[in-house]
């Protein structure tokens, strides 16, 4: 028996040059994608945007803004072809990481005037496990695996 490697996909900080390939896969994923200037503006206001990368290829984003003692889940997204392996539940640890390193103690799922209420940070593991079992359709699935976590700005 052989085993095959394959890359371990890596997060880091979103970068302007991230932003044409961010863009394409937030179009095919959602019906009301987020714009180009949504995400730059993401960018410029010092929100936390991640990026997910398995090698050379950008698979996955997340755009968190912190705040007195919160965090606000805006968008956590995995390019279609990506999803099913477990690379949404890779990147929301990330972004549980970060919301510990920044000392929040609550996550919501959007920004404050539109957020479902917020939920202890060790709960959100819990929520996402949920949501992405319940999903049923790969569109579907897609949906609930960026979970109403991503709000329209």
């Amino acid at each position: 028996m052989s085993a095959v490697l394959r890359p371990v996909p890596g997060v880091e900080p979103m970068r302007e040059g991230d932003l044409r390939a961010v863009l394409e896969i937030e179009e095919g994923i959602y019906e009301f994608p987020w714009t180009l200037g949504n995400f730059r503006d993401s960018l410029r206001a010092g929100y936390a945007c991640l990026v997910m990368r398995e090698g050379k290829n950008l698979i996955g984003y997340a755009v968190l803004m912190l705040a007195a003692g919160e965090a606000h889940l805006l968008n956590l997204s995995i390019a279609v072809h990506w999803q099913r392996r477990g690379h949404g539940r890779g990147l929301l640890d990330n972004v549980v990481q970060v919301v510990r390193e920044h000392k929040a103690r609550f996550v919501s799922r959007g920004p404050p005037d539109q957020r479902s209420g917020p939920a202890p940070v060790h709960r959100l593991r819990l929520q996402a496990d949920r949501r992405a079992a319940a999903a049923t359709t790969p569109r579907a699935r897609g949906a609930r695996t960026r979970w109403c976590w991503r709000s329209n700005l």
